[in-house]
């Protein structure tokens, strides 16, 4: 059963009631193995960044013995270079079904493990996850380009792809961002981090050149504000003019233009930026709006495609229930919830001076 001291905190008039929280906590807990990995549905791929989010899920209702298991599972199958494969197959999770090395997915961890420790205080578990977040960062920064930019991924046979990506940027820049907040709680400093961290949130403020374009995804659209690399007048500018291209009212948030396709996890996502920005009220909007997607058994589709009428795919996805709840804990004002994404009392990075 989930703690009722943090289950509160799920409650979101129109969105979730306290039955509701359960039915979708319950849900998520369903999919979970017994060896902690997270699939996204059962018979389908576990990637390591979703089986985080899910995991944060977990910890915001106060399930947090499931919260470890998984971040248990990182630890005892992460590979020697500090890395995870890209994707790990259902009923034999600790095979790999992509050995591509994603560094978005390989960084993520340390957003999981301080979002952890706050929602615990168990210094414990720090100390268990404090290699496998060093290992982690390691290996993504290995792949840092000279602009700032962070490479996508490493092949199969280790080659680097050194082109990037924006929003996979954007997401590392938060976890560097908790990262070093680890390296602070633990007393040891990380210069080298906090220099990354500094020109990798440069490159995303000022050079979208040095990414791929991938301006059809919503997701490159608000990441760079999710991840807390772009803030105040320019989040807002940025958030106001890709809205219409984007945003479809009553349904919810695109994935990719011009697709009539509205997803469960990007408008969770949004709704979290526009929490972040402060704009909680059109945060609250969009996470209405996406309770078509809901259930009966309380878990979210991944899609809905408007012109069809149809949801698509037809799976019910962990993430993308993990990813409400996340939004609706940060709404409810969950302290280490809204500590990792609101973002105020991390550390920011050392910004560069020039280029």
């Amino acid at each position: 059963m989930t703690s009722p001291g943090r289950t509160e905190r799920l409650v979101l008039p129109g969105v979730l009631t306290a039955e509701q929280a359960e039915r979708t906590v319950a849900g998520i807990a369903a999919l979970q193995r017994e060896d902690g990995a997270i699939p996204w549905f059962r018979g389908h791929h576990l990637d390591p960044w979703d089986h985080v989010e899910a995991a944060m899920a977990l910890d915001a209702a106060g399930e947090h013995e499931r919260a470890g298991a998984a971040y248990r599972w990182l630890a005892e199958h992460q590979n020697a270079d500090g890395s995870w494969y890209a994707a790990y197959a259902d009923g034999d999770a600790a095979r790999p079904t992509d050995l591509g090395k994603e560094t978005n997915f390989c960084a993520y961890v340390a957003v999981g493990v301080w979002h952890h420790y706050l929602a615990t205080g168990d210094d414990t578990f720090v100390d268990r996850m404090w290699p496998v977040v060093v290992a982690a960062v390691e290996f993504v920064l290995g792949l840092q380009q000279p602009g700032g930019q962070i490479g996508w991924k490493r092949e199969a046979d280790g080659t680097p792809v050194t082109d990037a990506l924006l929003t996979g940027s954007s997401s590392i820049h938060q976890a560097l961002r908790c990262a070093l907040a680890l390296a602070e709680h633990r007393g040891e400093p990380q210069p080298d981090w906090e220099l990354a961290l500094g020109w990798l949130g440069h490159a995303v403020r000022r050079h979208p050149e040095r990414f791929l374009d991938k301006g059809r995804y919503s997701m490159d659209w608000y990441y760079p504000v999710l991840g807390g690399a772009v803030t105040g007048p320019a989040a807002k500018e940025r958030i106001e003019e890709g809205w219409d291209r984007f945003v479809v009212p009553g349904l919810g948030v695109r994935c990719v233009l011009p697709n009539p396709w509205v997803t469960g996890g990007e408008s969770a996502e949004l709704a979290l930026a526009l929490w972040v920005m402060g704009e909680s009220d059109r945060a609250l909007e969009i996470l209405r709006w996406m309770q078509h997607l809901r259930a009966e058994d309380g878990m979210y589709w991944t899609g809905y495609v408007f012109e069809d009428d149809a949801f698509w795919p037809e799976e019910l996805t962990s993430w993308t229930a993990g990813s409400l709840l996340l939004a609706v804990a940060a709404l409810g004002g969950d302290e280490p919830t809204v500590a990792v994404f609101g973002g105020e009392r991390l550390p920011a990075g050392l910004e560069p001076d020039c280029c």
